[in-house]
């Protein structure tokens, strides 16, 4: 019996109606950073047939047409009421938003450090919350295999229906890689792969599981990978013509290892769509994306879990947590003292080093938040020049 772990990760086209949902919310919150930087916006969507509703807090200058963001975003993932139920131009949309709570503006705007007598002003945690990151020396972009290549798969549909290269897809679909590690977690190949991709009813599976074999798996999947006992599934259903909202009713922050990384490392629980850069359940997921993927770059481990916990209203983490599962140069905890050491954990500081007051948000709502080659995303750059080296 092989004593091998295989280890299964996911991932969703644009027109998954959760995913549907996320790029809404951070479309929403990216037209109010625009206007207004110090936009406070948490944003939720839900969609289902015929119906698109958006609810939050929202305390902001700025002035967003709520509605033609989400027409927008519709028409964009081509959505067709016919086979997604809704599409940009037969929707009814609900609208539900309020002011941020001032209780919770009071922590956020000013710190419980600020409070301090001759304290700097500086923004505190949008929330208590835990936040991780993670990285593995698996593959050039620091990121799990079983989850780059899921993303991979999702994003060469895309772009093949975007281009109609194959003009029978529809917008919503999933993929999932299955490896197999060793007993010391090196991958080792492919196990399984699945693909449902939606479709139009005129096509022929055997036509549809040819071109998705020819024109997805074969590109994006490495040769070394795959080997006689892959097993690859394809539509395994066989038939997947009803789809988004009309098959699936869709929610913002429902793909939360999808957007980080296919379950490897931890989460805490926090979705990053829909919310502004304040809330740490977003740019403290980056702050520790960002450790853990300079640490491994440095050579220091090979691959390492961080955890940064915050308390509501207070700038300084009150707890940050390294594993590097056995795999690191020196000790989980001498690693832990140099980095609390040599890098600034405030909400203030993140925002800054990795420039998030900026409209970034809804090309992040797919394809996962970490392991992209844009240069524009500065929490996965390599320049944390560790000290314990």
């Amino acid at each position: 019996m092989n004593k091998n772990n295989i280890f299964s990760s996911e991932a969703v086209t644009k027109g998954h109606p959760d995913k549907v949902c996320d790029q809404i919310s951070d479309a929403i919150v990216d037209k109010f950073i625009s206007q207004d930087s110090l936009s406070r916006v948490a944003c939720e969507t839900m969609i289902m047939p015929g119906k698109v509703i958006v609810a939050g807090e929202i305390s902001s200058k700025g002035h967003v047409v709520i509605e033609d963001v989400v027409k927008r975003v519709l028409e964009k993932v081509g959505y067709q009421k016919e086979y997604h139920g809704l599409s940009a131009n037969d929707v009814e949309i609900e609208t539900n938003i309020s002011l941020q709570s001032e209780d919770i503006a009071m922590g956020v705007n000013c710190s419980y450090e600020s409070k301090k007598e001759g304290q700097k002003k500086q923004l505190g945690a949008g929330d208590q919350g835990i936040m991780h990151g993670y990285a593995t020396c698996e593959t050039p972009e620091y990121m799990p295999v079983s989850a780059i290549l899921a993303q991979k798969i999702v994003r060469k549909i895309d772009s093949l229906r975007e281009c109609e290269e194959i003009d029978y897809i529809l917008s919503d679909g999933k993929s999932q890689v299955s490896v197999e590690y060793s007993q010391e977690f090196v991958p080792q190949r492919i196990a399984a792969v699945v693909v449902s991709v939606q479709h139009l009813p005129k096509v022929e599976m055997a036509q549809l599981k040819q071109d998705l074999y020819d024109k997805v798996l074969s590109q994006v999947i490495p040769d070394k990978w795959i080997d006689e006992n892959t097993k690859i599934f394809i539509n395994p259903t066989g038939r997947f013509v009803s789809g988004g909202a009309k098959a699936d009713c869709g929610l913002t922050g429902r793909k939360i290892i999808v957007d980080t990384y296919g379950g490897w490392g931890g989460h805490g629980g926090g979705a990053f769509s829909g919310k502004d850069p304040s809330k740490v359940d977003r740019s403290g997921a980056y702050m520790a994306r960002y450790v853990a993927k300079n640490l491994v770059a440095s050579g220091i481990c090979k691959r390492v879990d961080i955890q940064i916990a915050y308390a509501i209203g207070v700038a300084e983490p009150v707890g940050i947590y390294v594993n590097t599962f056995g795999t690191g140069k020196i000790s989980d905890s001498e690693i832990n003292y140099n980095v609390k050491k040599t890098l600034n954990f405030s909400p203030d500081s993140i925002i800054q080093k990795f420039d998030l007051l900026r409209p970034i948000y809804e090309n992040l709502a797919v394809y996962g938040h970490f392991g992209r080659g844009e240069k524009s995303y500065k929490w996965e750059n390599i320049d944390y020049y560790y000290l314990g080296i």
